[in-house]
């Protein structure tokens, strides 16, 4: 049924109404109906035992007992509905009596109604209402009181009640119909309102929010669930847009570096030396551009909300073994003690590739980032039945308003102060991914020119 929402919602309340109100004209119908029937018969049943009252035995057949004080009421009386009466006899064969104002006509007498039954019939062509009741004395039947009423113009109500029904039924529906259409239509105006505003909402209108209706009901909350919608969208295309801008300049930075090496190369002749040095400074940037398309490659796959497999679980401290031996170089290059201390550890599983990717990153900017000849802790505790680890550096450390933006993509603190120390500024994004992928916390302090400690609570 390809009908607008309100048209449905009319449609559908129309019909139920159909239904009720249907309903409701079929009782009024019925009771109306069997009120007119009940009365016209509690007044045949009261005709019936006063005629059955002035009825008496008269050669064995039964008779009014006086007739001529019958004929006298029905001229001092006005009878708005006269009553018709005849006297059978016991075979219902024989007309034995009857009232004046049948003159020459007959009350129709049926054996297939039994005694007492109120039934339908026609005197005339004319619907009359009729009773028999037995006359007996002595218990010995003598014959039948046949008492009858005029039926028409009871008929008539009931059937011009049936036509007003019949006939106000459909106009009552269809203006149901049109109330509904238009109070359907004034509620689902909001919904209206709420299609032209993100109708409007594009790309370069993210800051258009749907107006919250006034009543907090059902179209309040959807409101606010589109507006809460869109505000993760702009904000999801506010960072791709800042994450574009930072990737394709830090991508950009090392592609010149090596096209600029090339030219100068190609322009003359060089010594063995000259170009293998511009050969490893060139293999370097490269180095340097596949580390920050893994990076980025981390972060979009946290960001597209990848399932974690618990099942990929290690122990901690063969985790950190793992980390460290991969650094050994590095720290005996800057001549950095690592100390690491596990105390009351038993055997802590933690998520083998999160966790590999958390102690990774911090630990390389801890090394990057000490001082030659300094110390570097790892220190592993349990804390509420959970492992916590510190990683304590003495190095350049970090400015107290830097620390809440070390998380960013691409973000390096006085980046320029220290051009010397290599990196893209992805390594602590990459930390925080993983570290919201496994439910981890982490906390940061930092003093300047004196170390940074950062403490994971896995």
């Amino acid at each position: 049924m390809k009908l607008k929402f309100k048209d449905r919602i009319a449609f559908y309340y129309m019909l139920a109404t159909a239904l009720i109100v249907a309903f409701a004209f079929c009782v009024v119908f019925i009771l109306v109906k069997e009120a007119v029937y009940q009365n016209l018969d509690e007044d045949l049943n009261y005709e019936a035992d006063i005629h059955l009252q002035e009825t008496k035995l008269e050669n064995g057949k039964p008779v009014f007992w006086d007739k001529e004080e019958w004929e006298e009421r029905e001229h001092r009386e006005v009878q708005v509905n006269p009553v018709f009466v005849q006297i059978m006899d016991s075979t219902g064969s024989v007309i034995t009596d009857k009232a004046p104002n049948l003159k020459d006509d007959v009350l129709p007498f049926s054996e297939k109604h039994p005694d007492y039954e109120h039934y339908n019939t026609y005197l005339k062509d004319k619907l009359i209402r009729q009773v028999q009741v037995p006359f007996t004395k002595d218990g010995k039947k003598y014959g039948y009181i046949v008492t009858a009423m005029s039926f028409e113009a009871s008929q008539q109500v009931i059937t011009r009640l049936a036509k007003v029904l019949l006939f106000f039924y459909p106009l009552i529906l269809l203006g149901l119909f049109f109330i509904s259409r238009f109070l359907a239509g004034r509620s689902i105006q909001p919904i209206k309102e709420i299609t032209q505003t993100t109708n409007y909402i594009s790309r370069e209108h993210l800051k258009k929010r749907v107006q919250l209706p006034e009543n907090k009901d059902e179209l309040y909350d959807l409101s606010m669930s589109i507006n809460g919608l869109l505000d993760r969208i702009e904000s999801a295309i506010q960072r791709e847009r800042q994450f574009t801008s930072d990737a394709s300049h830090e991508l950009r930075t090392p592609i010149s570096s090596i096209r600029g090496t090339l030219e100068v190369l190609i322009r003359k002749e060089r010594t063995r030396e000259d170009y293998e040095d511009k050969i490893n400074y060139s293999l370097g940037e490269i180095d340097r551009m596949s580390i920050i398309i893994e990076q980025l490659l981390f972060l979009a796959r946290n960001d597209e909300g990848h399932s974690i497999d618990n099942s990929r679980e290690t122990e901690i401290v063969s985790l950190i073994d793992q980390v460290i031996n991969e650094y050994t170089a590095k720290l005996k290059k800057k001549n950095i003690q690592l100390v690491f201390n596990a105390k009351e550890v038993n055997n802590f599983q933690i998520h083998a590739y999160y966790g590999y990717a958390i102690l990774n990153n911090v630990l390389e900017n801890a090394i990057k980032y000490a001082y030659s000849g300094s110390t570097l802790i790892i220190d592993l505790k349990k804390k509420n039945s959970k492992p916590v680890v510190k990683i304590i550096d003495e190095g350049i450390g970090i400015k107290e308003e830097d620390i809440p933006k070390i998380f960013n993509p691409f973000f390096r603190s006085e980046g320029l102060e220290h051009k010397h120390i290599k990196g893209t500024g992805l390594g602590l994004s990459i930390v925080q991914k993983a570290a919201q992928a496994i439910g981890a916390k982490i906390e940061v302090s930092s003093i300047k020119n004196r170390g940074t400690t950062f403490t994971i609570h896995f």
